[in-house]
């Protein structure tokens, strides 16, 4: 059972794949079902082997001991074995490079000095030529078995049964020309070194064959070297005895575009190989002349010393790493029991502390944790229910909002609070009176919280009360004022509150015969009367309630006309700041007014609303955001 579910789905497609791709095969079916069968066993065999990989590493690494030894060896080990990697692929392949190097440098040179004698040749006056020749003789070639021809008002021939002559492709050329060069003879193409110089009508060619000896003798003892593929196979290697076991065989390869003897335009692409070994090109590159002392061995030896050491030490410090962990493991499983007795409530439960490093202050800083866990969960339990006790007073609160505007023929009112906490210490209400009159009131009380929000629910309360009291009084109605009302609110709340409660208050009465508004601002910020695309302030006429007892307070009435709007709201939606500490501002909320003064009441609300929260840039409230706005129609 384990078996099947460790393969998983995939492992049992896996496996029927396999067994269908081998029926298959030995029913002799053709090749493409064959094909589509083995392609879809191999896939489905990597993706299991992946998912077995990935559950068993996964269950074994479930220790955290075990976690953090592999943690140190792709840290520490991976890492050291990849740049060693790094180091011998690079070291390798420029050391390669480097005895290509030398081959190519060395070549190039006896290159320019055939070039040299060529260029020299055509040069001398008509009559010397044979002096030259004979010198170039009795020196001898620079390179085995050169031939030579110069053509001019004489014709010289180096040895005289050359049958070199001066290729068509350079004939009028005036050179100089050098290098390798590929030349075809009988089916077979070989490969050149070739020089060519023009001079006064003097014409001169030499060519020397390259092969295997003549290139094993440009750097001595440096190992094999060929031109591929127009030189073929080296029958006899030249590659030195390694000189200890660290001594590897090295390879290095370049490109060369080689051009044809009958055709300049064309071009043959050969391969220089160069088959060494460490020490022979260390040999050549640090050795001095004169010297008794092997240098490529010496300094190859002087690599594995250095390279030896390094891994030691890379062993010493993986030893020491485990063994860290494995103290850090320690006091990690003393924590998981521990949880473990937290975990059943036992509180009791104590981890050993052993010796005075962090891990130990871990241990006691545990220790001291279950013993303040009990109380914590008191504390949890408390603010829970005080939690629960939070969301009943906010319910409680939107109970407190007007839920119906008074009716009225001449005069819309609408109003939205959100607060910025469970409960809001903003205040907004309307209130019916007689003859189709109505008074609403907006306010901001002073803090957030429990406590503002029962501050404003004694304001509503008072006001109600004074509202009701005054509409039931025997006799004909009469009209409250405005100025008496918040005076009576003010001396209730100083009375009853502490002097570090208040409010901000504004209390309007409206007229429904005379369409008029009469209003008493205590402190609070002045509303804006919005008329032909004009916007008015009405300004405050007291100080705020709840401060001082014998707070003097007026009253104002102002005029609706068709087409008013009257926008009263708390600092919630100016005073909000975005990310540079700029506040939203009046102004602000000014031309949102006019911009939208045609909208309904409910738009308009939520477009000042929703700027706001754009402004700041964040979706929490930074105070509570009311408005209430009053439109004569």
């Amino acid at each position: 059972m384990d078996i099947w579910r460790l393969l998983g789905p995939v492992g049992l497609t896996f496996i029927l794949l396999a067994a269908a791709f081998l029926l298959l095969h030995f029913l002799g079916a053709g090749f493409g079902p064959q094909l589509v069968a083995g392609l879809l066993t191999i896939l489905s065999g990597l993706v299991t082997a992946y998912q077995i990989a990935r559950r068993v590493a996964r269950k074994a690494i479930w220790r955290l001991r075990n976690r953090l030894v592999v943690a140190y060896v792709f840290i520490a080990v991976v890492p050291v074995v990849l740049i060693l990697a790094l180091v011998l692929f690079a070291g390798q392949k420029i050391i390669g490079q480097v005895a290509v190097y030398l081959v190519d440098t060395e070549l190039s040179r006896r290159e320019r000095r055939l070039q040299d004698e060529v260029s020299a040749l055509v040069q001398l006056p008509p009559d010397n030529p044979e002096i030259f020749l004979r010198r170039f003789n009795m020196r001898g070639p620079r390179l085995p078995a050169t031939e030579l021809v110069l053509k001019g008002e004489k014709e010289l021939r180096f040895p005289p049964d050359t049958k070199l002559e001066v290729p068509e492709a350079h004939a009028g050329s005036e050179g100089p020309f050098s290098g390798l060069i590929v030349r075809k003879e009988g089916k077979q193409e070989k490969l050149y070194v070739w020089a060519f110089a023009a001079h006064n009508g003097n014409t001169a060619v030499a060519v020397a064959p390259v092969t295997h000896g003549l290139l094993a003798e440009l750097v001595p003892k440096l190992g094999d070297v060929n031109y591929t593929p127009v030189m073929g196979h080296i029958q006899t290697s030249n590659v030195p005895e390694p000189a200890n076991l660290f001594d590897f065989s090295v390879s290095g390869v370049t490109p060369v575009k080689v051009p044809k003897w009958e055709s300049s335009e064309e071009v043959n692409v050969l391969l220089l190989t160069v088959d060494t070994r460490l020490s022979a090109v260390l040999g050549i590159v640090f050795g001095q002349k004169g010297s008794n002392v092997n240098w490529g061995e010496a300094t190859l030896a002087l690599f594995i010393v250095v390279s030896g050491l390094f891994l030691i030490l890379e062993a010493i410090s993986l030893v020491a790493g485990i063994q860290l962990s494995r103290s850090i493991t320690g006091a990690v499983h003393e924590l998981y029991e521990g949880t473990q007795h937290v975990k059943k409530f036992d509180f009791s439960y104590r981890i050993p502390v052993k010796g005075n490093d962090q891990l130990a202050e871990l241990a006691t800083s545990f220790n001291s944790m279950t013993d303040n866990l009990g109380r914590l969960i008191v504390v949890a339990k408390e603010k829970e229910r005080l939690e629960s006790e939070l969301t009943i007073a906010r319910e409680v609160q939107n109970q407190l909002f007007p839920k119906d505007v008074p009716f009225t023929k001449t005069l819309e009112l609408k109003g939205v609070c959100h607060p910025a906490r469970m409960v809001s210490g903003d205040y907004y209400d309307f209130m019916a009176l007689p003859h189709d009159s109505l008074a609403f009131a907006i306010g901001d009380v002073a803090g957030k919280g429990i406590s503002a929000a029962l501050l404003m629910a004694t304001i509503q309360s008072t006001m109600r009360t004074q509202i009701n009291t005054a509409a039931a009084a025997n006799g004909s109605y009469k009209q409250p004022s405005s100025a008496f009302l918040v005076s009576n609110l003010n001396r209730q709340l100083y009375a009853n509150t502490t002097p570090e409660k208040y409010a901000t208050f504004y209390f309007a009465v409206y007229d429904e015969a005379l369409h008029a508004l009469t209003y008493t601002n205590a402190g609070h910020l002045s509303p804006l009367l919005v008329r032909d695309g004009q916007v008015t302030l009405l300004e405050p006429t007291g100080t705020v309630v709840g401060a001082f007892p014998f707070a003097v307070y007026q009253e104002k009435t102002v005029s609706l006309e068709h087409g008013d709007m009257l926008v009263a709201y708390t600092d919630g939606l100016v005073e909000p700041e975005n990310a540079y500490g700029e506040m939203y501002g009046e102004e602000r909320l000014t031309e949102l007014l006019l911009k939208y003064n045609r909208a309904d009441s409910s738009e308009i609300i939520a477009r000042a609303m929703e700027a706001v929260v754009q402004w700041t840039g964040s979706s929490e409230l930074q105070d509570d955001m009311t408005m209430v706005v009053a439109r004569r129609i």
